[in-house]
Formats: structure tokens, C-alpha cells, sequence
């Protein structure tokens, strides 16, 4: 583990490759788990304002899904998620012209059509955080069945995951914060002989 101010972070944030291939794994982080994106309580009303915005352009099950139980649910710890259809997908997936899952959110963000990204835990995956004690606690969550192309073609590429990530850290804890880290990054990839 290494530290950069008051955030806790696994040494393999530092020193793991990572690009996103979404032609090849076709959007499986937004289909495949146990459970919907975790989201802060201040992110909920962006999320009912994109389900309005956004809701003709849902599959009808998302649709209904989310009128039925709402945009978010909240699980048995208390935590926010966002809703997913029976079939397991996000309510806010759709899908692009090779038929990989894309978030409509995000979509319309790229298109100019609102100024909220996405759930800032989407745009940190595949790092996962959770509040500790008054520190965030950062790990780097693999699972082949998701993500292994996006790391087989960092590798390929030279592509650090702390550098793809660049933007989601810096939304998270600032551009002061990020320079921070990318040198603790570089401090851990020496210690374990990474650092090329």
C-alpha cells in the first residue's frame, strides 16, 4: 500500500497496465456483476435528472425498472446503487453501432447534451473506493472476465492504469493530488523493478 495524503491506495494502482478495449470486451462492466454502480447520496439527483433527460432512448426494461424501483436502490448496508434491469445490465445502458454496452449518460456528455459525466465509481472502474476512518481506502479491482483485454493492451501499449485513469483521479481528488500521485506511483514501480 502506498499513501497519498489522505487517500489509501494498493501498490498495484501504481504499478498495473491498463487500456479500455470496449470493442473487444463490449461494455461487460456495464453488464456483468452481482450488484448496480455504487453512487454517493449528492450524484443521486444528476442520476433522476439523466433518467428524465435521457429515458427514450432506455430500453423499455430500463424504463420500467426504474419506475418501478427507481433510479437508484439502496442495498443492505445502506449504500446507493444505481438500478439494474432483470438481465443484469445498468438502466442506463444502451448500445453503439458493434452493439458493445455504452452508458447513455456518458454519451450525452460527449455529445455536448449535459455537463455531468457519470458516477464518479463508473469512471474510477476498475479501482473500487470505500471510506475508512476518514481515509479513502483505493483498490484496483481485476477480473479477467471484464477487463482482461484492457490490460493485455495496456501492456501492449505501455499504458500504466494510473495514467488511463488520469482524468477520473483528477475528478475525484484534483490536479494538485493526481501530480502527487504520479510520483508515489513512480516510487512504488522502482521498488518493484516496474519502472519502464
Amino acid at each position: 500500500m502506498f499513501r497519498v495524503q489522505d487517500v489509501l491506495l494498493s501498490d498495484d494502482v501504481a504499478t498495473a497496465r491498463f487500456a479500455c478495449q470496449i470493442h473487444l470486451c463490449m461494455g461487460a462492466c456495464c453488464v456483468v456483476g452481482d450488484a448496480g454502480a455504487p453512487v454517493h447520496k449528492k450524484e443521486i439527483p444528476h442520476l433522476e435528472k439523466a433518467f428524465r433527460q435521457l429515458k427514450n432512448r432506455l430500453h423499455p426494461d430500463s424504463v420500467e425498472t426504474a419506475l418501478t424501483d427507481g433510479v437508484t436502490i439502496t442495498d443492505s448496508e445502506g449504500q446507493a446503487e444505481i438500478s439494474c434491469r432483470k438481465s443484469g445490465e445498468c438502466i442506463f445502458v444502451v448500445r453503439n453501432q458493434e452493439g458493445a454496452a455504452i452508458c447513455a449518460i456518458q454519451d450525452a456528455y460527449f455529445k455536448g447534451e449535459t455537463d455531468w459525466e457519470k458516477p464518479i465509481s463508473c469512471h474510477l472502474y476498475p479501482l473500487r473506493v470505500r471510506r475508512v476512518s476518514g481515509m479513502d481506502l483505493v483498490n484496483y479491482e481485476y477480473l479477467p472476465e471484464l477487463c482482461s483485454t484492457a490490460c493485455d493492451h495496456g501492456t501492449k501499449k505501455g499504458i500504466w492504469l494510473a495514467d488511463f485513469l488520469q482524468s477520473a483521479l483528477t475528478r475525484r481528488y484534483g490536479a494538485d493530488w493526481y501530480a502527487e500521485f504520479q510520483e508515489a506511483c513512480t516510487n512504488v514501480r522502482e521498488r518493484y523493478g516496474a519502472a519502464t
